[in-house]
């Protein structure tokens, strides 16, 4: 994939949440259900210093407050319409701290964290090695023994969500990867965004590709409890 191309899809998701950010933000209030199985993963250092990729409204950390996990939270994401949100929910915390940053665009390449999230964002990466570029990258922000956890969305699984798969226009079709969609969005304005279908084996993949201990791997949320792919990971110094 061409960086022109990369930027394109970049860009278009950009878009898509600048278009769709209220509507996202009150659909997606709740804590996702595969986060209570990541608790006991947890290193146990208090307060725990978090990192937060693509952010969007802050409920992760929200979720992690309401489990009585004393947090130091950076939650970076590339909308400011979300993280408007995020400041709103987060005013009752006492450490925490938003960035706005295109992590695509401008990779995170300073702190080091007890804990570093990305969960809803990894399908927004363009390119095979784009992926395992940015997964790397996050590794290298956990501490020593620290914990890395991510989900990978598994849309293709859900017919519901496959019906909302749009053709690539011609200029792209042949410019994309195996397993890159168009999803549209059907609540309230109409918008598109690129996404992209991991499966077991490049999840696997990724995982193999970091310099972390696997600690699970394990599926939940969604109505089937299957739609989020997880994996955890520890940083075992050698």
């Amino acid at each position: 994939m061409t960086p022109e191309v990369i930027a394109h899809l970049n860009a278009l998701n950009r878009q898509f949440y600048a278009t769709v950010a209220d509507a996202f933000d009150q659909t997606r209030g709740s804590a996702w259900p595969g986060w209570q199985r990541l608790l006991p993963h947890l290193p146990s250092a208090r307060p725990l210093r978090v990192l937060d990729v693509g952010c969007g409204n802050g409920r992760f950390a929200r979720f992690l407050h309401a489990a009585g996990v004393t947090i130091d939270y950076v939650g970076v994401d590339s909308s400011p319409a979300l993280l408007a949100h995020a400041r709103a929910a987060l005013a009752a915390l006492e450490r925490w701290r938003l960035v706005e940053q295109d992590v695509i665009d401008q990779p995170i390449r300073e702190g080091e964290y007890d804990l570093v999230v990305a969960f809803g964002v990894l399908h927004h990466v363009p390119a095979r090695a784009g992926r395992v570029a940015f997964m790397r990258g996050l590794a290298q922000r956990v501490a020593p023994q620290g914990v890395l956890a991510y989900a990978s969305w598994r849309f293709m699984e859900d017919a519901r969500l496959r019906a909302r798969i749009v053709p690539w226009p011609l200029e792209l079709a042949d410019a994309v990867e195996a397993g890159d969609v168009l999803l549209d969005w059907r609540q309230g304005a109409h918008a598109l965004r690129y996404c992209h279908a991991l499966d077991d084996a490049e999840q696997a993949e990724l995982d193999a590709s970091l310099s972390l201990t696997l600690l699970e791997r394990y599926r939940a949320d969604g109505s089937s409890g299957q739609l989020n792919a997880y994996s955890v990971l520890r940083h075992d110094p050698a």
